[in-house]
């Protein structure tokens, strides 16, 4: 339950996850409950901690809904692009050069795509939004996101997505 909250709570403050949800949720009526009053919470919170009034409020919901789409879209192809390479890196495997030579470039490229469209997001949220504003949304979109994936950690017994553990952190020695 955790997990879903802290997911859903990454709808409204991180466009590039809210596609995503949003096809879920035609799955669920009952998440689409849960996600409406998620969605009040967090702008209530967005709100006070960002000192916004109404018209900016307003203005931040369709700046996000504009860039939502864009931005699911790369971080799909980015997440897809890394399997494909850590497919070719696995263990075992005879990675095919040429291929993993393109997966590196096509991952740069999207990672510069990713860039320009925040960029262009934030220019956009300058047009409203104090420096200050701008720099608490950014802490308030990073916290939101640290607490889910903490959650998704937790909820899959510290595993990352792919089911294997993670090796423990090296030392301060390297080891």
């Amino acid at each position: 339950m955790k997990l879903r909250i802290a997911a859903l709570a990454l709808l409204w403050l991180c466009p590039a996850v809210s596609a995503i949800a949003q096809e879920r949720v035609a799955q669920n009526p009952d998440r689409a409950v849960l996600e409406r009053r998620l969605r009040e919470r967090t702008a209530q919170i967005t709100r006070q901690r960002l000192g916004l009034n109404d018209m900016q409020m307003q203005q931040l919901q369709r700046v996000n809904s504009r860039f939502a789409p864009q931005l699911t879209a790369v971080v799909r192809q980015e997440r897809e692009t890394r399997r494909q390479l850590r497919q070719q890196m696995a263990a075992g495997a005879q990675p095919d050069q040429s291929r993993v030579s393109a997966l590196i470039d096509a991952s740069l490229r999207l990672q510069k795509q990713r860039i320009a469209l925040i960029e262009a997001e934030q220019q956009e949220l300058a047009a409203f939004l104090t420096p200050v504003q701008r720099a608490r949304y950014l802490a308030l979109q990073a916290q939101f996101r640290n607490r889910a994936e903490q959650l998704a950690r937790q909820n899959s017994g510290g595993r990352p997505r792919g089911g294997r553990r993670r090796p423990p952190p090296a030392g301060p020695t390297g080891r």
